[in-house]
C-alpha cells in the first residue's frame, strides 16, 4: 500500500513525502533519499515500500525541492539545497537512528547527513554512490566549449539518457557542488556499517568511482557488492531482492 502524500514546510518552499510508520520496535527506521532529478515514486523506492510494510519497518521517502511533487524548480537548486532539504526531513519526520539508502546523488545527500547528524545514521546503503559528482565526473565529462557555455550563460541544456526533458546543469550547481565535497579532505569521517551497491556496466558512476569512495571510509564494516552486468539503475528484480538482502542482514 503506497502511503498517502503529506507535506512539511523544508527551507526552500513544501516538501512532499510518504512515510510508513512501522510496528517494529526498536528497529531502525529506513530512509530512502534518491537521485539528480529523481522522484520517491522510482522502482527502488517503492521496492522499499513493499519491503518495509511486509516487515513492519518505519520507512521514509520524499522528493528534493525542484523534483517530483515538492516545490520549486529543478534548476534553482543544487547539493547544499538538497541536503538542506533532506536534513530538515529527517529531523522533521524521523525518530531515532536510521539505515539511509541512498541512490547516485542520493549517496553524497547521505553521506552529508551522516557527517552533520551521525547519532541517526545506524547503517548505509550506497546504490551506485556518486558523491562530489559534480567535480569528477560531470565537470571532466564537459567539453572546454561546453564548461565555458555553463559559465557564461548560467546553465548548460544537454540530451538525458533517462528522460525525453534534457538534462539542465547549472553554474550553481557546479560552483555549489565544490563546496560540499567530501573525498577531496582524504578520509570521510563515517564511522557506521556501510553496505554499497554497484553495477560494473554503470556508465554514469563508474564503479572505480565506488571503489574510491569506499577506500576513504573511516568506518572498518564496509562491504561492497559488485554486479558484473549491472547498470546505473540497480531497479532489475535480481537487482532489488540484493538491496532488501543487505537491508535484512543490517
Amino acid at each position: 500500500m503506497t502511503a498517502p502524500k503529506e507535506f512539511i514546510d523544508g527551507p526552500h518552499g513544501r516538501l512532499a513525502y510518504r512515510r510508513l510508520t512501522g510496528n517494529a520496535m526498536g528497529e531502525p527506521g529506513i530512509v530512502w533519499l534518491g537521485g539528480f532529478r529523481s522522484d520517491m515514486l522510482g522502482t527502488k523506492a517503492e521496492h522499499l515500500n513493499q519491503w518495509a510494510e511486509e516487515q513492519g519497518r518505519a520507512y521514509l521517502r520524499f522528493d528534493y525541492s525542484g523534483h517530483g511533487e515538492s516545490d520549486g524548480r529543478f534548476e534553482d537548486g543544487c547539493i547544499g539545497d538538497w541536503a538542506a532539504d533532506a536534513l530538515a526531513m529527517i529531523d522533521a519526520r524521523t525518530d531515532g537512528p536510521q539505515i539511509f539508502v541512498g541512490s547516485s546523488m542520493g549517496a553524497w545527500i547521505a553521506a552529508l547527513i551522516a557527517l552533520k547528524r551521525p547519532e541517526k545514521a545506524a547503517a548505509i546503503v550506497f546504490i551506485a554512490p556518486a558523491p562530489d559528482f559534480t567535480e569528477r565526473l560531470m565537470w571532466p565529462s564537459f567539453s572546454a566549449e561546453q564548461q565555458e557555455t555553463l559559465m557564461r550563460d548560467g546553465k548548460l541544456e544537454m540530451p538525458s539518457d533517462y528522460s525525453d526533458e534534457p538534462e539542465i546543469y547549472t553554474r550553481k550547481l557546479i560552483e555549489d557542488g565544490r563546496n560540499h565535497l567530501i573525498m577531496a579532505q582524504g578520509q570521510v569521517d563515517i564511522s557506521c556499517p556501510v553496505r554499497i551497491l554497484q553495477g560494473m556496466k554503470d556508465d554514469a558512476v563508474p564503479y572505480a568511482h565506488a571503489l574510491a569512495f569506499a577506500e576513504l571510509l573511516k568506518s572498518d564494516d564496509v562491504e561492497i557488492l559488485l554486479t558484473p552486468h549491472g547498470d546505473h539503475r540497480l531497479s532489475t528484480p535480481p537487482d532489488l531482492e540484493r538491496l532488501t538482502r543487505v537491508l535484512d542482514r543490517l
